[in-house]
């Protein structure tokens, strides 16, 4: 029954679970520039590595469909010699025919004008049959060969679709998850901004990449990577890309060491396995320096500075070398 004990009950419970809960709504604010920033940060080293694992996979996608291209080129003798073995054996049926004989024995016994003719004839084609039963054979084996092959590039290929697929899925999210971040981040400095024309206090302005001047003067292949790169600047970072308007970290660094004819791979974590590893101490221009877990790479340039295609917020640019968690220092 309701009555004005259980009303007043209710009354309680009511009052402490408000005083529970206001203070908790009370103390979530809208994150401050900084702790945006920092969600930006992170969701951006984040997508460095789901991109670098977009450009292995594309790589691994590439060199599996060379091999099926080069397993069909492959089976093309195989295949010529078949057929030519069933050309043979064609032509010596129609010959058959023509003369009413049904090329066994006695056929050929009544055909040869000899015995030495007749033996003859039952040797060529003895040797006949036996060259067409080894091409046979040949064939067979070498097509169960290929056909077995075949088959794992295929299984392999499908596999390989299925992770593009999932780590492009993957991208998708985090860049909807960093555009969100954008807008709020938008949002809190346009209202710093307010904040500080009220106050009458000029906001800090900061320019991601002024004037560079001309290059470094380096000499050797590593100056012409170091050129190369030097020539992108303010280029966009595009996801995949590697030229010749567009780059992401480790295209950029690719196209500078193709430039001074050396060939890596458009993957940071494979181009690690390529360089000789150094030492910091040991650095030099041209020397690729490793971020992020191997999610991230940039070009060394000397004076603690490197070239680097950071991430779809900005473009290809200089920056210090201590721009994010170190992995390693490498040589081409």
């Amino acid at each position: 029954m309701f009555n004005g004990r259980t009303a007043l009950r209710s009354l309680l419970i009511g009052v402490a679970v408000a005083a529970m809960v206001a203070p908790a709504c009370a103390a979530h604010a809208d994150p401050t520039h900084e702790e945006l920033q920092a969600q930006i940060d992170q969701g951006n080293r984040d997508l460095e590595l789901i991109v670098e694992q977009y450009n292995k996979i594309n790589g691994d996608l590439e060199a599996t469909q060379a091999s099926i291209k080069q397993l069909e080129t492959d089976l093309q003798p195989l295949q010529a010699s078949m057929d030519a073995a069933r050309a043979t054996a064609d032509q010596i049926a129609v010959n058959a025919y023509k003369t009413g004989g049904n090329l066994n024995t006695w056929s050929l016994m009544l055909g040869a004008s000899s015995s030495d003719g007749f033996f003859d004839r039952v040797g060529t084609l003895q040797q006949i049959s036996r060259n067409q039963q080894a091409d046979l054979a040949k064939y067979t084996t070498a097509k169960s060969g290929v056909d077995t092959e075949q088959k794992r590039l295929n299984e392999t290929l499908a596999a390989q679709s299925r992770q593009k697929a999932d780590i492009e899925g993957r991208r998708k999210q985090i860049e909807g998850n960093i555009v969100k971040l954008d807008e709020m981040q938008r949002k809190a400095d346009a209202a710093a901004a307010a904040a500080a024309a009220k106050a009458k206090t000029p906001t800090k302005t900061t320019t991601s990449n002024p004037n560079p001047g001309p290059p470094p003067a380096v000499s050797g292949a590593a100056g012409k990577a170091v050129n190369y790169a030097w020539a992108q600047l303010g280029k966009k970072y595009v996801f995949g890309a590697a030229g010749p308007n567009t780059f992401d970290c480790s295209g950029l660094t690719m196209m500078a060491w193709k430039a001074a004819g050396v060939s890596l791979p458009h993957n940071a974590a494979q181009q690690w396995g390529k360089v000789r590893h150094i030492t910091r101490s040991q650095l030099a221009p041209g020397d690729l320096v490793f971020y992020n877990g191997l999610g991230h790479v940039g070009i060394y340039i000397g004076n603690n500075q490197i070239i680097h295609a950071p991430n779809s917020r900005t473009v290809v640019k200089v920056a210090p070398i201590d721009i994010d968690s170190l992995y390693g220092y490498g040589r081409p």
